[in-house]
């Protein structure tokens, strides 16, 4: 789907950037790795981190890389661990508590490393497709800021995205019944083509320094301080 790739070149372009050219040495955690499309993408120092044993399965034959079964609220990794950190649409879950995970996000990270975070944004848009994928709660700019420098991390980036299509988006969600279904479905490939070229617009955008100022996500760039 168009917004799935859309979030992971995104992704893999603003962590190549917060890592300034570096090569990662140690560990890329895909914390909340689902099936493993992400985790396939972070190249071969990465590894999963998911709740649900049958997605971990899955996230571990396609990416190729060794995936634990565990929460993001207590993970199994010893302390200044990992070498990153991914974060995709995990906070915002029923099943994840937003402060002990990046607590135990800044436990397993070594100082100065780097931590990335996509959330759903506005707390006003939660709709009938995140029941059906369990969020709870979406967040503000604000919000997420607030958030992680509680934890112990400096924000180095913070841009909504899904800016050119979030028109559409609200009043699709203006209109949507309660008992709708999920917003990931297979789209037209001429929609799907107009979509993922809107996304690269704003990543070039993005890439390029500059913070939109509203959107559907929110991408969050941070540091584990010293």
């Amino acid at each position: 789907m168009w917004w799935y790739r859309g979030l992971r070149a995104l992704v893999v372009q603003e962590l190549a950037r917060a890592l300034g050219g570096r090569p990662i040495e140690g560990a890329v955690l895909d914390a909340g790795c689902g099936t493993g499309g992400m985790l396939a993408r972070l190249g071969p120092s990465a590894v999963g981190l998911e709740y649900d044993p049958i997605a971990a399965g899955l996230a571990g034959k396609k990416a190729g890389s060794p995936v634990a079964c565990g929460s993001v609220n207590e993970m199994p990794f010893a302390p200044e661990a990992l070498a990153a950190y991914v974060s995709l649409d995990v906070l915002c879950h029923g099943g994840v508590d937003p402060e002990r995970a990046a607590k135990e996000a800044h436990r397993c990270l070594r100082p100065g490393a780097v931590a990335l975070f996509n959330l759903p944004a506005y707390g006003w848009l939660l709709s009938a497709h995140d029941r059906r994928v369990h969020n709870v709660r979406r967040f503000s700019r604000g919000q997420a800021r607030a958030l992680l420098a509680s934890c112990g991390f400096k924000v180095l980036k913070a841009s909504y995205w899904n800016t050119l299509l979030f028109p559409l988006m609200l009043l699709h969600r203006v209109t949507e019944r309660d008992d709708a279904p999920s917003d990931v479905r297979d789209f037209p490939r001429w929609l799907d083509s107009l979509f993922s070229a809107a996304l690269a617009l704003e990543r070039g955008a993005i890439g390029a320094g500059l913070s939109l100022p509203f959107g559907g996500s929110l991408l969050i760039v941070a540091e584990r301080d010293g």
